[in-house]
């Protein structure tokens, strides 16, 4: 039969999961860091997973398709519940569970550090976008996991900045609008982006990238990278 039915487009997809995570039927699942429609009988076509996704990267289609079978959902889901389902490395990858170990030659910290926050509040959703500190404010845009992944982070990162952070995957929303908005009204002098490894930290990356294009100045920034046991990558 020919209905409407999710598509995604794997040049767009940034692996960040959050389509996963949004579809309650499980027809979509992660493969090779990538989002893929797994079963066209467990999409019912309603696209609870588009607006979950940063990048754009689903859209609707009309093509032919296995109708969408809810015994079949809600069996998959009884099956999973009582953990009889065989693993199908769903889910985004920036949630797998991971034991660290601190290095066995770290330095012992200090009795207290300092904080270097110098503003609040500090996630991005909660800023008010004319607030007085943006005046000539080196910005830096943060992922939530970053301070707690990165020991040295408010002397390395906050220290001198205006300090937003935020989690598109749990927000669940794209951050790109109320940056445009920063951007455009505020003297920003510089921009730093510090993300985590993983891919569902891409959506923050994505939403500065938007509101740079679209503040309509051009403004310096640059993007860190720190990896899940505490490294600066790049």
């Amino acid at each position: 039969m020919k209905r409407r039915i999710i598509e995604i487009d794997q040049e767009k997809c940034n692996g960040c999961g959050a389509c996963a995570d949004a579809c309650h039927e499980g027809a979509i699942a992660m493969v090779n860091g990538k989002a893929r429609l797994m079963r066209d009988d467990y999409c019912d076509g309603l696209g609870d997973c588009l607006p979950t996704c940063p990048t754009g990267a689903i859209t609707f289609v009309e093509r032919e398709a296995a109708a969408y079978d809810e015994a079949a959902v809600l069996a998959n889901k009884a099956q999973k519940l009582i953990g009889t389902a065989a693993p199908s490395g769903g889910g985004c990858p920036g949630s797998r569970a991971m034991h660290i170990r601190p290095a066995d030659s770290a330095p012992a910290a200090a009795a207290e550090q300092p904080s270097r926050l110098s503003q609040w509040p500090v996630q991005i959703r909660l800023a008010p976008v004319t607030a007085p500190y943006f005046s000539g404010a080196k910005l830096l845009i943060a992922a939530d996991c970053t301070a707690y992944a990165y020991a040295a982070f408010h002397e390395k990162f906050i220290r001198g900045r205006i300090t937003l952070v935020g989690c598109p995957k749990l927000d669940g929303v794209d951050y790109a609008e109320k940056l445009t908005a920063i951007l455009r009204s505020n003297d920003i002098k510089d921009l730093t982006v510090v993300r985590m490894e993983v891919p569902c930290c891409g959506g923050l990356e994505h939403a500065v990238k938007a509101a740079l294009q679209s503040c309509g100045k051009l403004i310096p920034w640059q993007v860190v990278t720190i990896s899940t046991d505490g490294r600066i990558l790049d």
